[in-house]
């Protein structure tokens, strides 16, 4: 039993399903759209690919080209008009399923486009076959008209076929043929947004190669390797001045992965800024910040990087997507902290930052352990219990993270008297000073 998000020619819905067997899952790809009961619809489940019983196990170039035949499919479509079908003889064949009405659609475009280009420049004998999940031609044609590569003419029921045929249970999604034999296992959507044009041939191997690439620059590529890219060996400040990454050896250095449009950075940023003030007046402290946007455009990343004193990596520029996976970033505000030595410190610095502020440079594990030896043995010297004459409750100590005193209204963190029965904070300090100058203590 599963419950799965899932769609069918535009609908989304959520049910839970029950394939104890291929043939129940089988049964679930020939259900048609109904009601039930509760007015939802049961319709095709979005299943892990490991689950689909693949009627097609090696799928290659030239059955698909006889699936067309036989489905009196006569030409193909370009922007320019009727194309044969044996235009796509001898050629890798990829068939993309998408539709105008789907914003991840719409948003994977320009990735698939860009690869196709830049594949198509190399020499690559590759062609695109759009199979598309518009319901009407005239979404068809104007999502169509934003590709450059093939299109079967719009047919809604021969649609539905293709889509049965290849188990397409979401969009986008891209499936490559192979004229060798290569067996279809998966969609490679996912793979193309993270390495592009890269993710040819579209194998497991290929996959395995790029992956392990990746996890080699996580624990052993210098700086440089990671951030120049392309000829740019530099990194821009807040006031557009254009800094060596060169210039970052031998530092401390954050890699902060955020964005303007997310509350939670924002109020990230205003804490990581003044660790970064404090460091950054302490003369033997070195220590640097490279934001690495995950902003939408380039008018928020402007607005983000004009309230960080740090560098940047340039809106314009690959790496900050290559850093997000190579990094495996899945939420934002991310700080990955890089040693003097080029090495990982640590993939939590925004822990380390909200926990201990600037006492937890340069972030290692041995001045963690200092840190939270240091407070114990403040812990141990401190009472237990303590009564405030300006207090009617007993205060007890306390561990917090952050907290405001309400003696001197000063911020606080660590160590804290506290009061069980209401919102009450004291200093330790003030505590003891209350005490001293009541002389009731």
């Amino acid at each position: 039993m599963f419950t799965s998000n899932i769609f069918y020619f535009g609908y989304y819905y959520q049910k839970s399903f029950n394939f104890s067997s291929s043939i129940g899952l089988k049964q679930a790809y020939k259900l048609k759209e109904r009601k039930v009961e509760s007015g939802e619809h049961l319709l095709l489940p979005q299943v892990p690919m490991a689950m689909v019983d693949i009627e097609l196990t090696c799928i290659d170039s030239d059955n698909v080209m006889k699936i067309l035949e036989a489905e009196g499919v006569e030409f193909l479509l370009s922007c320019e008009g009727q194309v044969p079908l044996s235009s796509c003889n001898g050629k890798t064949i990829c068939l993309f399923f998408s539709a105008n009405w789907c914003r991840p659609c719409r948003t994977f475009m320009p990735h698939l486009v860009e690869l196709y280009h830049t594949l198509r420049d190399r020499g690559v004998s590759l062609e695109i076959i759009f199979i598309s999940f518009d319901r009407d031609e005239d979404a068809f044609q104007q999502h169509f008209k934003s590709m450059p590569w093939l299109t079967i003419p719009f047919n809604v029921n021969l649609h539905r076929r293709l889509i049965d045929r290849y188990r397409v249970y979401r969009i986008p999604s891209f499936i490559p043929l192979s004229s060798k034999g290569i067996a279809v296992e998966e969609d490679w959507t996912s793979c193309i947004e993270d390495y592009g044009a890269e993710a040819y041939p579209f194998t497991n191997k290929r996959r395995e190669e790029l992956k392990a690439i990746d996890k080699r620059k996580r624990e052993e590529a210098s700086l440089e390797e990671l951030l120049i890219y392309e000829g740019r060996d530099f990194l821009i400040s807040m006031d557009d001045k254009k800094e060596p990454i060169s210039g970052l050896a031998g530092k401390t250095v954050g890699l902060y992965f955020c964005a303007y449009w997310s509350p939670p950075c924002r109020s990230f940023t205003v804490q990581l800024t003044e660790v970064y003030n404090d460091l950054k007046t302490a003369k033997d402290h070195c220590f640097e910040i490279v934001l690495i946007s995950t902003d939408r455009n380039i008018q928020e990343f402007n607005v983000n990087r004009s309230t960080m004193p740090w560098l940047a990596i340039p809106y314009e520029d690959r790496t900050r997507h290559d850093l997000c996976r190579i990094f495996d970033i899945k939420g934002i505000p991310a700080l990955v902290l890089i040693g003097p030595d080029g090495k990982v410190i640590s993939m939590n610095g925004k822990f380390m930052v909200c926990t201990y502020g600037a006492e937890a440079f340069p972030f290692t594990e041995s001045r963690l352990r200092d840190i939270e030896a240091a407070l114990r043995k403040e812990g141990e010297a401190l009472p237990q219990e303590v009564e405030d004459v300006k207090h009617e409750h007993m205060l007890k100590l306390d561990m917090a993270k952050a907290y405001v005193c309400d003696f001197c209204k000063k911020q606080g963190r660590f160590w804290a008297f506290s009061c069980d029965l209401c919102d009450y904070d004291l200093h330790p300090s003030c505590v003891e000073k209350k005490v001293n100058k009541d002389e009731s203590f």
